[in-house]
């Protein structure tokens, strides 16, 4: 059809098509869209019981925008963020019970430096399941799946402790509660981590982690020293306190199930498959995810080992009395406790890479003076002051992971290198307790020095740490 257009003294002609008119046809009619190869695969995805992450087979979104979670939002983590504090609590109750326990075990058992040591390298063989199965319990079972079985073990292990059966199953148990700490060590630091404000936080999960490694070995130690009674008397107060755990935290965390975990933490690159071998496997999240990993080794490793050996240590070589070295250790991870806490408000002010950059020197050289000075009391105040600046380092290596890796590896990565990291709490301290049976427990001082040094070099080598990535 031709138009024409007049413009005073020129014309112009405008050709145009018509415009072919189509049947609309009704919505019932149009063909459905599926984002799945079939419906049955889309339904299997869908279900609780299994364990596979339905967003594998989703594409990877352009951008990943999720709202932040804090303590009190949504509501109901006012109830779960207190309930991953006795969860952590519990947690440093177990583990600085052992340096308590030590002398006592040795001569109840008639063991050597060697074999006692089994008490610290127990609990690896359980941090490694725990690093294995993290990510596929949060798949399947989500944190209510965490919840459940980290305060289980916990129970079933003080139960077995508390009726001092031979030692070869003391071991067994040991095992249990490792597993345990290691799927709680994961899941809370994982989930807390990425929450805003992560640092003072992660300050205060840690520091109940220290509260309880504070009062379990002041405690225990009056229990056996000035009330008389037997070491394992003291496993019957762990029970309740795991009680307490298991009900505390399966009710919080009883409506985070696998599919509400899934749904929360969608895939955000082009990798296939496990979560938790695109981040030990491929780079770059692999270089953060095994830096971060070896340090935490050394970390949690000089945190027990002079948690553990530490009463030992001042009884042996410093001439102290049994009551007043327990308090050397209680002074210790009180240290620990304090410095979290008030450290954490200073940490995300200079930034974790360069906090971490300066706490560790300053480790370092209370660390000289308690093994270069042969004073009860300079040691006493010297390793309180080390466990000060030693306490924010798992916490702000926590939160550079979270910074350094995309959030739907945040589970996979800071659960693997946080039960990897923990199994430093087994293998160290079961080393320092070897070399002590043949040189003597003074080589704990030389020993702790040298992995001040090592971590320092390796946290040294981790990325630039900017802003947290979605």
């Amino acid at each position: 059809m031709a138009t024409t257009r007049s413009n005073g003294a020129s014309s112009t002609v405008v050709l145009e098509e018509p415009i072919p008119l189509h049947t609309i046809r009704p919505k019932s009619e149009l063909p459905s869209i599926s984002l799945s190869a079939s419906s049955s695969k889309s339904k299997k995805f869908d279900s609780d019981d299994n364990p596979e992450d339905r967003n594998e087979t989703l594409p990877s979104p352009i951008t990943a925008s999720t709202q932040v979670e804090t303590w009190n939002n949504p509501k109901v983590n006012l109830y779960r963020f207190p309930a991953t504090l006795w969860a952590f609590t519990i947690m440093g109750m177990n583990d600085a019970s052992y340096g308590a326990i030590i002398p006592y075990l040795e001569k109840y058992y008639s063991l050597s430096y060697t074999i006692v040591s089994l008490v610290f390298l127990s609990p690896f063989v359980g941090y490694t399941a725990a690093a294995l199965t993290n990510n596929a319990i949060h798949l399947r079972f989500g944190q209510r799946g965490v919840a459940f079985l980290g305060p289980a073990c916990h129970l079933i292990a003080y139960i077995i402790i508390a009726i001092h059966p031979p030692y070869p199953v003391m071991v067994v148990a040991f095992i249990l509660a490792g597993f345990g700490n290691g799927l709680e060590d994961a899941g809370w630091n994982a989930w807390i981590g990425a929450m805003a404000h992560a640092n003072e936080l992660l300050g205060f999960l840690h520091g109940f982690y220290g509260l309880g490694a504070t009062i379990a070995p002041l405690i225990a130690t009056t229990m056996i020293t000035r009330g008389g009674l037997q070491w394992y008397y003291w496993y019957y107060c762990m029970i309740a306190f795991a009680a307490t755990e298991l009900a505390t935290s399966l009710h919080a965390f009883w409506g985070a199930t696998g599919s509400a975990f899934r749904e929360a933490n969608p895939r955000t690159s082009d990798e296939g498959g496990s979560r938790l071998k695109e981040a030990c496997l491929v780079m770059p999240a692999a270089r953060t995810t095994w830096l971060c990993a070896i340090f935490l080794l050394g970390y949690v490793g000089i945190e027990v080992s002079l948690g553990g050996w530490i009463v030992v240590f001042m009884i042996d070589i410093r001439d102290g009395a049994a009551f007043a070295s327990g308090m050397v250790a209680t002074g210790f991870w009180l240290g620990l406790t304090v410095g979290r806490v008030i450290l954490g408000f200073v940490t995300p002010r200079i930034g974790e890479k360069l906090s971490i950059a300066i706490y560790l020197p300053i480790a370092a050289g209370m660390q000289l003076l308690f093994w270069l000075v042969p004073q009860f009391y300079v040691s006493a105040v010297a390793v309180a002051l080390q466990g000060f600046f030693l306490g924010p380092l798992f916490p702000a290596a926590v939160v550079a992971m979270t910074k350094l890796l995309p959030r739907h590896l945040h589970v996979s990565s800071i659960g693997f290198v946080a039960a990897f990291g923990g199994s430093g709490g087994a293998i160290l301290p079961f080393a320092v307790g070897a070399l002590a049976q043949a040189k003597g427990v003074q080589v704990l001082q030389p020993i702790i020095l040298a992995l001040l040094v090592a971590i320092w070099v390796v946290w040294m080598c981790l990325p630039r740490i900017g802003k947290k990535k979605d």
